[in-house]
């Protein structure tokens, strides 16, 4: 037992505490996973409308190369260079200013005498369109990389550099800034790895170039630079009727934002749970998907995603509606885990408990089977050695005397009936264990049914020295039952008391009525015997259970007798109990439903 019980603590409890202390350490981390899951799915949701936002700006860049095809149909590129700017103005309404430049490095509209903006517009960039100086600029070529290899033809004039000096895309000198905002999800690691740069350095890096460098032979891209830290864009497009000129547009900022407001949306799904914001380069909205969310700082978002180079350092922001949500969740989940934690453990120790007492029990049943087959072998052997003896005195004619005689017959006759009753018990036990067994049910009268039995038992009692009382109520006390299987329950009850009695051999039968409605009967067998131990008052009811060992007291018994009168009456609808008697001894009562009451 010991054996079988260290090898379960080994093999299943101390496992099974293991997992739960990892279970336990892994449920302190709750809060850090269902953030880093909320950032995962709210990273891909700004990613998702940095992209919708980047391919608003390039069908807009597409909508710009378009228009000035369209106008190329009437006339030819020289004569649309000089008129460029008011010709764009009137049919785009995107462009605040409309240009166009020769490689060679003159600007050709506007005209610096066209109006304010076109004056404007000409001191700030004539100069880097013209190649005469470089700038800081944040460009892109939506066509693919640029490929400078063709320019060696291009003849630079004024103050260009020489053809031969011009740089590639990744030999610009390339300036980093940090990003304005900070998303509140990703550590200083994790920004570096993201960015493949320093933490909280943006991705979107600009370039000190001149135009013709940057444009090299590319047929159309995008120009970002800030003037007066004012953004400024710029389209541009070089049309195959004539490669030397690149017509361009400064772009509406105010009416690209309008447009891009839609792009800034969100599902049913998830409006109660998050908002989202275009921020400008100084972490300033410029377009919400919750007109009325405000957050403590708009620089502090849950993630965010830049745009790119046609909107430098301008991001897609998500924010928590209710940021304490989050904690709460992970709060739930936690205790949730943690319950289920302590009832799987619970689970465990209960189950390993009840598996180890059902083993007790096992092996005490495998015990009291091997002691049972002891005592019938020895129950068996003791009445089969006296019916042989006393029979083969009788047979030889040494007993003459009548009286011997008549005494050695009674003796055969109690030790056949105890040798019948003990098979009998073995039997009975057989066929209930299979569930064979069956009653032949009838309406009969308990009071003579326990006289009868009362009656052939008596003989064999008062021989061994009983006095046996019985008493009975007048009237008939009809039951349904089987009523050999209710004899035999009584002649159990008789043999207990017989056996167990010890020197006061008193044995008193009660018959009497108990309760209205509905009533029963009830069959008292009484005696002086010296009871049942106080551990032992329930356990004499299970099957090979023997409050006394028969081979060590003495006492003859197989442990079945009260187990196959229990098992009788409760398949009448009755019981079998025990209680010790007043002043000393004990009481089985057998209780039957009365007929008249079921």
């Amino acid at each position: 037992m010991k054996k079988v019980a260290l090898m379960f603590v080994l093999a299943v409890f101390v496992p099974s505490l293991a997992l739960a202390w990892l279970a336990v350490r892994s449920q302190r981390d709750q809060q850090f996973i269902l953030e880093h899951q909320q950032s995962l799915l709210c990273q891909g949701l700004a990613n998702r409308l940095a992209k919708d936002a980047e391919a608003h700006l390039e069908e807009l860049q597409r909508q710009f190369s378009q228009r000035v095809e369209t106008l190329l149909t009437n006339q030819t590129p020289t004569n649309l260079a000089r008129s460029f700017d008011d010709l764009l103005r009137r049919d785009w309404s995107l462009a605040s200013v409309g240009f166009a430049v020769s490689l060679d490095g003159r600007l050709l509209s506007p005209l610096p005498t066209s109006g304010p903006d076109a004056r404007s517009f000409c001191l700030a960039n004539g100069a880097f369109l013209a190649n005469r100086e470089t700038v800081e600029v944040y460009w892109n070529s939506p066509k693919g990389a640029i490929n400078l290899s063709r320019l060696d033809s291009l003849a630079p004039v004024g103050n260009s550099a020489p053809a031969n000096t011009l740089k590639t895309k990744s030999q610009f000198p390339m300036k980093n800034i940090q990003r304005v905002v900070t998303p509140q999800q990703l550590t200083q690691q994790a920004i570096a790895a993201l960015a493949g740069a320093e933490p909280t350095v943006s991705k979107v890096a600009s370039a000190e170039a001149e135009f013709s460098q940057l444009i090299g032979d590319s047929s159309e891209g995008t120009l970002a630079r800030f003037l007066s830290n004012q953004l400024k864009v710029m389209f541009w497009y070089r049309s195959p009727r004539d490669p030397q000129l690149v017509f361009g547009a400064q772009i509406d900022l105010p009416r690209v934002i309008a447009d891009l407001r839609p792009v800034i949306k969100l599902e049913a799904p998830v409006r109660e749970e998050i908002a989202v914001a275009l921020l400008d380069d100084a972490a300033r909205p410029v377009a919400r998907s919750h007109p009325d969310f405000a957050p403590p700082a708009w620089k502090q978002p849950f993630v965010a995603t830049e745009i790119g180079e046609a909107l430098p350092h301008w991001e897609v922001a998500v924010y928590l509606i209710n940021p304490a949500r989050l904690g709460e969740t992970a709060r739930t989940l936690s205790v949730t885990l943690g319950l289920i934690i302590v009832l799987l453990v619970l689970a465990i120790s209960v189950g390993g408990w009840l598996i180890v007492n059902d083993l007790r029990r096992q092996l005490t049943l495998a015990r009291q089977k091997t002691d049972f087959v002891s005592n019938v072998s020895h129950e068996l052997k003791t009445p089969l050695t006296s019916i042989r003896m006393f029979s083969e005195l009788l047979a030889d004619g040494r007993v003459t005397d009548s009286d011997k005689q008549r005494s050695y017959l009674q003796i055969i006759t109690a030790e056949a009936a105890r040798l019948t009753r003990l098979i009998n018990n073995v039997l009975d036990f057989a066929r209930m264990d299979r569930g064979e067994k069956k009653y032949a049910r009838t309406r009969c009268d308990l009071v003579t049914l326990v006289e009868d039995t009362v009656a052939s038992f008596r003989p064999h009692l008062e021989q061994a020295g009983f006095q046996v009382e019985y008493i009975a109520p007048p009237e008939p006390a009809f039951v349904e039952g089987d009523r050999d299987a209710l004899a035999q329950v009584l002649v159990n009850l008789l043999s207990n008391a017989e056996k167990y009695s010890g020197d006061r051999k008193e044995i008193r039968i009660e018959l009497l009525r108990v309760g209205e409605t509905p009533s029963n009967f009830e069959v008292r067998v009484l005696d002086r015997g010296s009871g049942v131990p106080q551990g032992f008052r329930e356990k004499i009811f299970d099957q090979f259970c023997r409050a006394h060992d028969s081979l060590g007291s003495g006492i003859s018994g197989s442990g079945l007798g009260l187990t196959l009168a229990r098992q009788v009456a409760c398949a009448h609808g009755g019981d079998v109990n025990y209680q010790p008697r007043d002043g000393e001894g004990s009481c089985f009562t057998l209780r039957i439903p009365a007929a008249d009451s079921r």
